[in-house]
């Protein structure tokens, strides 16, 4: 006899739908400020892309001032004392780097959680959205033979790839204005037996492999004596190697460079150079496809690093990612959008609630290279960017909130979404103890909380 899903309802002030930076971060406001909190994700933890062995980027501006505090220091620091992080260190190609070790920050992640009450529903999936007179409803998710419908004041996406809000028809953008094109994904992979010292000399005496594309505009003092200073440093290099190899058929990826992070842990790094071209993140056949075409380029890289770069010869695989990782699909469009004009003149409105202040950053969706232009400073994320402008209770955190294709190449760093997030997560919990909408927040009172909370908001 067929059973039907056990189907059952839930209520909160404040739903978070994905729990990536912009989730975490608003879901950790939110319970702070004192709204009832349930935060939804696919996975069996928190924290999205910060777990795979990624950086942190831009803290810091690129003049060395921090612009991101608040929440997401609170988390470095947490991690520093666990020995998960070395801090912010200034870097003349990301303007700062802070490596973490990916797996304590799933802990931190439960203890934050744990400290403001925040109820995680975790292995579920987004399966429906009811909407009404441009409102949510409810959201129902799914997972181990249960549909659970939760009704909320208050919706947050923060599914990276907007699926909530597309769910419930909010209008979009995708892609460069001029291609549609999308950046691609990488699916990130740590290695250990790395040898820092060896592949250090190595650097030194061929610093022509330190020598990048034209459309990477890297301001002077990226040399291996910089990156031989630290172990806290994110490497991109090997161009000349990777063209030659290339050439002789010897090369098994689709990009112009190699990245590592050196991960707190001695020998371990984290290696992000695997690029899927032409592909959607938002289509089922390309995510599966691009998954098992990147699983599979992972053994020829690291026997091609072992083979050819110094430093390399005893790597061993450690751990996969256990998802790929999408840097670009859906942009919804919000009261307001923060345009490349802005971002490049710095333009800091007094609706401010983050500050974006990385690089440019756009990888070639269809090739090999990478454009990069660096920002004179930082530039301001308003609140409307994170008002859905057709769903009224409906807000955008991470990298789905409202910005153009050129400024999405910088707002898109996980500080970034975070401390966007502790914004949203901020006004979304003020809207449902008030009842009212989310535009109807005093946006002054919200930039009131996050600076009591350490955030910063301007230069002053």
């Amino acid at each position: 006899m067929k059973k039907s899903l056990k189907k059952t309802k839930m209520k909160t002030q404040v739903l978070v739908l994905g729990g990536g930076p912009g989730g975490v971060g608003a879901a950790i406001a939110a319970a702070r400020e004192g709204a009832e909190v349930i935060i939804v994700d696919r996975q069996g933890f928190l924290g999205g892309n910060m777990t795979i062995g990624l950086p942190l980027l831009a803290f810091l501006d690129a003049q060395g001032r921090q612009v991101t505090r608040g929440l997401p220091q609170e988390l470095v620091d947490r991690l520093t004392e666990l020995g998960g992080s070395f801090g912010h260190r200034e870097c003349p190609l990301h303007n700062s780097t802070t490596v973490i070790d990916p797996s304590l920050m799933k802990v931190v992640l439960f203890e934050k959680m744990k400290e403001y009450g925040v109820k995680p529903m975790l292995h579920c999936e987004v399966v429906d959205v009811a909407v009404e007179n441009d409102e949510i409803k409810s959201v129902t998710v799914k997972g181990k033979g249960q549909e659970i419908e939760i009704e909320a004041d208050v919706y947050i996406d923060s599914t990276g790839d907007g699926d909530v809000a597309f769910m419930s028809g909010a209008e979009f953008e995708k892609g460069q204005y001029s291609n549609g094109e999308t950046q691609p994904p990488t699916l990130m992979f740590t290695v250990g037996g790395f040898k820092l010292d060896e592949f250090m000399d190595f650097l030194k005496e061929n610093p022509d492999q330190l020598k990048h594309g034209d459309s990477m505009k890297i301001r002077p003092g990226y040399t291996p004596e910089f990156l031989s200073e630290s172990e806290n440093h994110v490497f991109v290099g090997l161009r000349k190697l990777v063209s030659k190899l290339r050439e002789e058929g010897k090369c098994p990826i689709d990009r112009d460079t190699i990245i590592y992070i050196n991960l707190p842990k001695d020998g371990y790094i984290a290696l992000n150079c695997i690029r899927i071209l032409n592909f959607d993140g938002t289509n089922l056949e390309d995510i599966s496809n691009g998954e098992m075409t990147a699983h599979l380029q992972i053994l020829p890289l690291i026997e091609m690093l072992k083979e050819h770069v110094p430093g390399f010869e005893d790597i061993f695989l450690s751990s996969i990612s256990p998802f790929i990782g999408i840097r670009e699909t859906r942009r919804f469009i919000g009261q307001q959008m923060i345009v490349e004009e802005d971002a490049i003149n710095g333009v800091i409105p007094e609706d401010t609630i983050a500050l974006g202040s990385y690089i440019i950053d756009i990888h070639s969706g269809s090739g090999d290279s990478t454009i990069i232009k660096s920002l004179a400073g930082p530039y301001g994320i308003t609140y409307g960017a994170t008002l859905c402008k057709s769903i009224k209770n409906l807000m955008l955190s991470g990298r789905c909130i409202s910005v153009d294709p050129v400024v999405f190449g910088s707002s898109r760093v996980m500080p970034t979404c975070m401390a966007v997030g502790e914004g949203v997560g901020t006004g979304a919990a003020m809207a449902a103890k008030l009842g009212i909408s989310p535009e109807e927040v005093d946006v002054q009172e919200i930039r009131e909380s996050l600076l009591a909370h350490n955030a910063i908001l301007s230069l002053d």
